[in-house]
Order: structure tokens, then sequence, then C-alpha cells
């Protein structure tokens, strides 16, 4: 990455849509994903799962939520619904420095995991948000990319209104496609609003950078 003012501008060796995007879709739709569970999500996602059966009421994932502003913002929006902040990073999270109200949890979780046990609970989201999730920017990396990974079939299972950030134009458009070969369909459109919620967002409208976002209702 460069440097861009106080903020990163993302730069890449991929020019346009991965040649092999298509491929690799295809081949996660169709095969399914049987990695072990890795011992600390399963823990936290049944330590979990009793509080959201208790709760009763609409699931909202924030996936990739760092430092879990973005969840606290949400969870504001959202009173009716009860929001997961999911992040690998413990650091991250403990770095969350807001009052935690009663409709919202941070979980320290393996995302490739916790999709997957959330699938096989016969969870389904009201709302699934990515927000700026680290996009993996070099053409080598795109299986780790969430669009490109095995896991993508678990985010399309989960279901709910699906949307997505990010100042790497070329992820948001990567996975429009994914989700069209998927049969499912999308809309794109630059994104900013009078107040940021992540500290991505602040940093890269103070620096001048655009944010692209998705939407997509998962059938």
């Amino acid at each position: 990455m460069k440097e861009l003012g106080n903020s990163r501008i993302i730069t890449s060796n991929q020019e346009g849509l991965h040649e092999q995007l298509d491929e690799v879709v295809l081949k996660h739709l169709q095969h399914a994903f049987k990695k072990p569970y890795q011992q600390h999500t399963l823990e936290a996602f049944k330590a979990c799962e009793k509080w959201v059966e208790q709760q009763g009421k609409p699931i909202i994932f924030d996936s990739c939520c760092g430092v879990g502003e973005s969840t606290h913002h949400l969870a504001l929006k959202h009173p009716e619904a009860i929001v997961l902040g999911l992040d690998k990073s413990a650091d991250r999270l403990s770095k969350h420095g807001l009052e935690v109200a009663d409709n919202y949890r941070l979980l320290q979780v393996n995302l490739n995991d916790f999709w997957r046990l959330a699938v096989e609970a016969n969870w389904h989201l009201s709302h699934h948000y990515l927000l700026y999730p680290n996009p993996w920017p070099k053409a080598k990396h795109l299986q780790r990319r969430w669009h490109g990974s095995a896991v993508f079939p678990a985010i399309l299972a989960l279901g709910g209104e699906l949307e997505l950030r990010s100042n790497w134009f070329t992820y948001i458009k990567e996975f429009a496609r994914a989700l069209e070969l998927a049969g499912q369909s999308s809309e794109i459109q630059e994104y900013h609003a009078a107040q940021a919620i992540t500290p991505f967002e602040r940093k890269y409208w103070a620096s001048g950078q655009a944010s692209l976002q998705l939407k997509a209702s998962l059938k």
C-alpha cells in the first residue's frame, strides 16, 4: 500500500477482475468447505448461541468489525435486533472504548468457522455488514478475499440484507460478479455519509478517497 496523507491507498498488481475469478467462485459453490473448526471459535459460538436464543430477535452480523465502532452504531440503528461484532483480532476488539449496549456483543472468532457454525445452527440474518475488510489486493491472494474463499457459500446461506464497503473498487466489483455467479443480484454505488462509523471511513474520507458500497438482498 502507499501512504496518502494519514491514510492508505490500495495498490495492486491486478488490473480489473481477476482472470480466474469465475473458475474459483464456481468451484467453491460446487464443493463443501470441510475444514475443522478452531476450538476457540467453537466455544465462542456455543456461548453466544445461548444468548442469541434467549433474545429471540433478528440477528445482524458486523463481520470484520475491528474495534467495534461500527457495531455500536449498527446496534443503535437497529434497536429491534441483536448485533454481533465479529473480528479475529483480540487486540483490536480490546480497543472498543464504547459503552456496550444491551443489544450487541463483540466476539473474537475465526469467521471461516463462525459463519459455517451459524449456517449449521440454521441462523438466518436480517442484515450482514462487511465494512472495509482487508481486500488482499495482490493477484495471488484472490482466495483470501471473501468472495474468492471457500467460505463464500456460507455468506450466501446466512441470507439477509448484505452490505459491503471498500476503498478498493475492484474488490466490490469482484464481489458483485461472485454474487452474479451464485444467482444473486446486487447494486453498487459510491458511498458517503454525514457521520463515519468506522475508523477506516474517517481516514479514507479525510484523505480524499472515495468508498464504494455494494448492497444485495440475498435469496
